[in-house]
């Protein structure tokens, strides 16, 4: 299992792609194989069968997972893409730091 560099509701933005530029927010993150859900972001069709709890079939639009070396991290304060730095508080507590102006996640 490999650790992520982002974690549940961060503000990324996509680097690569054919989504290369939107920002979203991460849904889930699955670490066994290093991918991350971004909200509108890899839009994929999926053909739903009829069944007893969705009685409507048809062409379901629903996020797809990509590879967490897709997504930077998105700093609204400086508002652009950024790496993270961690920080320990006087509480004792480690905090994530942005690494161009310094703002905790």
């Amino acid at each position: 299992m490999a650790k992520l560099h982002v974690r549940k509701k961060d503000k990324v933005m996509v680097i690569s792609g054919k989504d290369k530029g939107k920002i979203g927010e991460v849904l889930s993150v699955i670490p066994k194989s290093g991918k991350v859900v971004v909200k509108d972001v890899n839009i994929v069709s999926k053909h739903q069968k009829p069944n007893k709890a969705n009685m409507q079939g048809g062409i379901i639009k629903r996020e797809a997972p990509i590879y967490s070396s897709k997504v930077m991290l998105y700093c609204d304060k400086c508002k652009s893409v950024t790496r993270i730095s961690h920080k320990i508080l006087e509480d004792g507590s480690k905090v994530r730091v942005c690494k161009k102006c310094g703002e905790t996640f």
